[in-house]
């Protein structure tokens, strides 16, 4: 028997805060390897950029994996929930406009951590864009491309 899905429940609970931190990790649907394409991958940049440019919140670290992102950012405007489905939406367009499609592209929800005060920012960034030396996708963290940290 298998186990009800319980995602929904990642919702329950969540509470935005403007001037916080937050890591926000996002799904490719079906953990597909989209962002092996560079160029997919720039696309989903400019949106990272745009809502940036916007004032919705202030990045601090991005790394986007081939089959999934990490973003540590501090929220500005609007809602967690509102910023993650801007940044869903706009780049799903984007990207299914460059593919020819009309696929899904991310997985429903997303997983938040909220920054507490005594964490240390610096070193989740440097988590953050670790995270292609750990999967052994390169030798260095210089030699990887979709990735920044402010």
């Amino acid at each position: 028997m298998r186990p009800t899905p319980q995602s929904h429940r990642l919702r329950h609970g969540r509470y935005s805060e403007y001037g916080r931190s937050y890591l926000i990790t996002v799904v490719v649907h079906h953990r597909q390897r989209l962002f092996t394409d560079l160029y997919l991958g720039r696309l989903l940049v400019a949106e990272f950029r745009q809502v940036h440019e916007l004032g919705l919140v202030d990045s601090l670290a991005w790394v986007i994996m081939p089959d999934h992102i990490h973003w540590l950012f501090e929220l500005k405007q609007k809602t967690l929930p509102d910023v993650v489905r801007r940044m869903k939406s706009r780049s799903t367009r984007t990207i299914n406009r460059r593919r020819q499609s009309k696929e899904r592209v991310w997985q429903p929800g997303y997983h938040d951590r909220a920054v507490r005060a005594e964490d240390d920012v610096r070193k989740m960034a440097r988590y953050i864009i670790a995270n292609p030396l750990r999967a052994g996708l390169v030798a260095q963290v210089g030699d990887y491309s979709l990735w920044d940290a402010a």
